[in-house]
């Protein structure tokens, strides 16, 4: 090919060739989920701007932490261990990470609040599968409230359109819970054609979830997949005649007394559903209202929200034939000895609760960057 009088190499016309089309598979399918993937690029906090969602309503009466700041004292006394094995102060740490919150409570007081990048107390930040561990908390609910009889029962006795017979005639909700449904799914982030790919971008879960099949029996192996806790948002659904956001929005976030309005994500305007497997977007001082309710096993200010017997089942070490030691009924369980657990997030997103020594500390950010967010995290409260 020749510009002007200049001959372009092959390899930029290969280049320029390869550009266009990409530009014109794109702009010819902006409804097809591959050419979202390819438009908005990699999943980020920022991702609410770009799906519908339902709304999650402030309290008339938020609550308010005790403020009992010593951010100084903190960031500067504390030392972190990154993953070089380079020691940095705290505040050095966080500063050159691409956190963009992090808050610590101790006691029920909020002893550090800080922000980065732009951020503030009031900036939205996608919680991606930080959603999963309220989704449990919701079955918990639901099961107190007479809406679900067990954890135990089978999912087809709510969702009967997926009774296919096999397997899907021994899947409970347990199995949902614990990710050792067996369903086949692929759960990768970094390639359009994965199934979590057309879970996030697609347009239509409900299809999607009733075309899924299960490949090995319920209770076999653990499997992380985002499908098993959409399924479980689809029983919440069925059973309590409500969306997960209106139960969520009843039943947790205007009892906490939720400072800022919030939303979750949905799949299409009319008629959507939450896409329960991530995208709650909220402020950081109420994702650590969840985290302190928690600590309190279920309480809030001496009010019941959730059995206390769900949480001490949901927050233990899981010992069951089948699953994962480290994971429990949709949260991260950490060992006996370190005695943690936490609602994580993918690009490290945490609400990491301490009991032991009663802490709560949320993690927001961009991105992980090569950190094991966990450990770090880890590092500050064994430090406090």
């Amino acid at each position: 090919m020749i510009i002007g009088k200049k001959k372009l190499p092959v390899s930029k016309l290969r280049a320029l060739v390869f550009y266009l089309l990409v530009f014109f598979a794109v702009a010819s399918i902006p409804s097809c989920k591959v050419g979202r993937f390819i438009w908005y690029n990699y999943a980020n906090i920022t991702d609410y701007k770009i799906f519908p969602s339902r709304p999650l309503h402030a309290s008339d009466k938020p609550f308010r932490f005790i403020e009992a700041l010593k951010n100084a004292e903190i960031e500067n006394h504390l030392r972190i261990v990154n993953h070089a094995k380079d020691t940095l102060s705290m505040k050095s740490f966080l500063e050159k990470s691409p956190t963009v919150a992090f808050l610590i409570l101790r006691n029920d007081s909020l002893i550090y609040e800080k922000y980065f990048h732009g951020y503030t107390e009031s900036s939205d930040v996608a919680s991606f599968s930080v959603a999963k561990s309220y989704v449990s908390a919701l079955i918990g609910i639901a099961i107190k409230d007479g809406y679900i009889t067990s954890e135990h029962d089978l999912v087809i006795r709510y969702l009967p359109e997926l009774d296919k017979g096999g397997h899907w005639r021994k899947l409970t909700i347990y199995h949902l819970l614990q990710m050792t449904s067996g369903v086949g799914f692929s759960e990768k982030y970094t390639t359009p054609f994965s199934d979590a790919a057309s879970f996030y971008y697609g347009r239509n879960l409900r299809n999607m979830v009733l075309r899924s099949e299960i490949e090995k029996e319920p209770m076999t192996e653990f499997d992380y997949i985002s499908i098993n806790t959409q399924l479980l948002a689809m029983v919440i659904e069925k059973a309590t005649g409500r969306t997960v956001t209106e139960y969520l929005d009843e039943k947790i976030w205007k009892p906490l007394g939720m400072e800022y309005d919030a939303s979750w994500s949905i799949d299409k305007k009319k008629n959507g559903i939450e896409k329960a497997f991530c995208c709650i977007n909220a402020k950081a001082r109420d994702f650590a209202k969840f985290g302190r309710l928690y600590l309190n096993k279920g309480y809030w200010n001496g009010a019941s929200i959730i059995p206390e017997e769900w949480i001490e089942k949901s927050t233990s070490i899981n010992r069951d034939s089948g699953g994962a030691w480290y994971y429990n009924r949709q949260w991260w369980i950490g060992s006996e000895q370190n005695n943690h657990y936490s609602a994580v997030g993918h690009r490290g997103q945490y609400i990491f609760i301490k009991p032991d020594k009663n802490i709560v500390i949320v993690r927001l950010g961009k991105d992980r960057a090569k950190e094991e967010w966990i450990d770090i995290i880890r590092q500050v409260a064994l430090q406090l």
